[in-house]
Order: structure tokens, then sequence, then C-alpha cells
């Protein structure tokens, strides 16, 4: 298999290994999390009481996932030179670097903290340079593939959450 199938189709199979941590402990972690955001930021209540419902994290995720595998096809079939391809897997690099700062922040495990340092930021630099190896140009450099990654997530928790509906409050 040449390395830029390789380097498409391991996009998403990291996304896959990443998000798993994330599903596991997503719901508990953003609890936390959220408890300590500063009150003018807009979280929902439920979401700052109780953390995400496990329904909207699933939905949130299956959202997200859909959008890294058609990156990943992308991959795959422009040979790593789709701009597609390229946006996303540079986003999912600096959105692993992302989970470590908010480690770092929050000075604790946070969601996505153990994956982000073994299997995302060493996926994305093998993938770079695997790419540029084979003659394609890469950046590792933020670009607007870097900044779309919190709203992606931000619109997949607002569809999921449209979908599957706020945390009803306990009689």
């Amino acid at each position: 298999m040449r390395s830029t199938t390789a380097v498409g189709s391991g996009l998403f199979a990291a996304w896959v290994v990443h998000d798993a941590e994330e599903l596991m402990t997503l719901r508990s972690s953003a609890r936390r999390v959220a408890a300590r955001v500063p009150r003018w930021l807009p979280i929902p209540a439920d979401v700052r009481a109780a953390g995400f419902r496990a329904e909207q994290v699933r939905v949130a995720m299956a959202i997200m996932g859909a959008l890294l595998g058609a990156a990943a096809v992308d991959g795959v079939r422009t040979r790593g030179r789709g701009w597609f391809f390229q946006e996303v897997l540079n986003g999912f690099g600096w959105h692993g670097v992302g989970h470590v700062a908010a480690g770092v922040a929050m000075r604790g495990y946070v969601t996505g903290v153990i994956t982000s340092p073994t299997v995302v930021i060493p996926f994305w630099l093998w993938a770079t340079r695997a790419l540029a190896a084979e003659g394609v140009p890469v950046r590792r450099r933020p670009t607007w593939g870097t900044l779309a990654v919190p709203p992606a997530i931000l619109g997949a928790h607002w569809v999921s959450r449209r979908l599957v509906g706020p945390r009803q409050a306990q009689a």
C-alpha cells in the first residue's frame, strides 16, 4: 500500500482510536470542565451541571465521524493532495495539541488527553512526513482547517442537542 493511501485511511483509524477515548470519558470530563468555565460563556445550564447526555455525545461523534470519514476518502482518492483532506488532517493534528493544552490548563485529565500525545499528534507528524516524502506539499502551521475545528465540534454538539434534546429536569 502506498503511504498516501495509508495516510488517508489512517486519518480515520486515528480518529476512531481517539474518539473511543472521548466516548468513554467526555461526559464526566465535560462536567468537570464546564463547572470551571467562566459563567459569561453560554453553556446550557444542564450541561454545566451534569455534562452531556450519552445520546448527545454519540450523535455528535457520529457527525464528526462522517466529516473525518469524508476527509479520509478524499485523502485516499487524491493521494493526500485534496484541500479538504489536507485541512482536516492539519485540523486533526492541531486539535490534539489543543487537548494537551487543555489538560495543562485544567491541571488534570480532560477528554482526549491520553490519545492526543500518543495517537493524534504522532499520526499527524508521521502523515505529513509521509506525504512530503511522496512529493505532496503539506503544511503544519495552523490554517483555516485548524480554525474550523472548534466551530465544527460546537456545531456537531448543537445539531446533536437539537436532535436528542436537552437533559430533562429530575422531578
